[in-house]
């Protein structure tokens, strides 16, 4: 026992040279390695992400018959152009009808409101002036008998006789005055009148909605894009609001990338960040306009530059608009803040 002790004592220094040996070999490596791949710089921060858009889906407003499609996948269209049209026989049908029954309304309401016919009228006028007539005959000869009376050259009796003929073609003017007033004036009565009036506003807004219903027939873009797809064909039968066109707006393709939670404090909503992908030009930027308020997203591992971040936060920036149509839908983009960009 004792000479083992010793043999184990007399090898002690040498086993602690080697590993003092090793350990400054695996220091010196290291200083080596960090002078040849970097001082620990942190690199610069950026962030994966890939194109988004936001699709305009057309389709009709009432069901009907797809009678033409006037655009291809692919087409650039403004605003205004014409998509596609629907069967409006139906349609023109029930504007004729409306306008005809529009324009009998107008006419009941004038006949209400309007005198009798012309010729009416111009009989009435006709009677009053043989009436005056007569009567100025009668008072002529009343005033001169009256006069002849005094000398004895006319009899009471025929002063009397023509007296009574004087009231009597008064009477006469009088009536016919009334019936001219009543042969100028409206058929109806006021009631009428009214009614008949809001039954031509009615007839108005049938029309209004007839004409309304056979325009939609004939379908034109609302925003000006790149056909992205056309999901029905000429000869389909659709049910209002089904999709016949989709369209891809410029203004509504955006970024949407994703934020570590460690990196969330520099990321603010405005902010200005530059944008990068394979193939397209420099100096792309956009501004922020989302971010997540919770880590409830993954990123899609094809979009992941790795995986050790397992808390991220969505986030959204849009381009410029005249830089947005050089994205596409699905490309994958990298994000930086714009003071990390080259």
């Amino acid at each position: 026992m004792a000479y083992r002790s010793r043999s184990i004592n007399q090898g002690g220094p040498a086993v602690n040279q080697r590993i003092l040996l090793v350990a400054l070999t695996v220091a010196a490596l290291a200083v080596v390695a960090w002078l040849l791949l970097g001082r620990g710089e942190p690199a610069p921060e950026q962030w994966q992400g890939y194109a988004e858009a936001d699709f305009v889906k057309i389709g009709p407003t009432q069901q009907g018959l797809l009678t033409a499609v006037h655009v291809a996948r692919g087409d650039r269209i403004v605003k205004g152009a014409p998509l596609f049209d629907q069967d409006d026989a139906a349609d023109r049908a029930a504007v004729d009808q409306s306008a005809k029954l529009l324009q009998q309304a107008k006419d009941q309401l004038g006949n209400l409101r309007g005198p009798d016919k012309p010729t009416e009228i111009a009989q009435a006028e006709a009677n009053l002036r043989d009436a005056t007539a007569a009567r100025d005959k009668v008072q002529a000869d009343f005033q001169r008998n009256q006069t002849l009376l005094a000398s004895g050259a006319a009899t009471a009796q025929i002063v009397d006789q023509e007296r009574a003929d004087l009231a009597s073609a008064e009477a006469k003017i009088a009536a016919f005055q009334a019936a001219l007033q009543q042969t100028r004036a409206s058929l109806g009565r006021p009631d009428e009148i009214t009614a008949q009036a809001s039954g031509v506003e009615a007839a108005q807004a049938a029309l209004a909605q007839a004409r309304w219903r056979l325009a939609q027939r004939a379908v034109i873009s609302p925003v000006a894009g790149v056909v992205a797809d056309v999901v029905a064909e000429p000869g389909e039968t659709l049910e209002a609001g089904a999709p016949v066109v989709s369209l891809l707006p410029p203004e509504n393709i955006f970024i949407r990338f994703f934020v570590p939670e460690p990196s969330l404090a520099h990321v603010h909503t405005g902010d200005s960040t530059a944008l990068t992908c394979d193939g397209c030009p420099p100096d792309l930027t956009g501004v922020v306009s989302f971010i997540a308020p919770q880590a409830e997203y993954t990123p899609p591992f094809i979009y992941s530059d790795s995986t050790r971040s397992k808390f991220v936060f969505l986030a959204e920036a849009r381009p410029k608009r005249e830089q947005a149509a050089l994205f596409n839908p699905g490309q994958p983009v990298t994000v930086k803040p714009i003071s990390a960009s080259p």
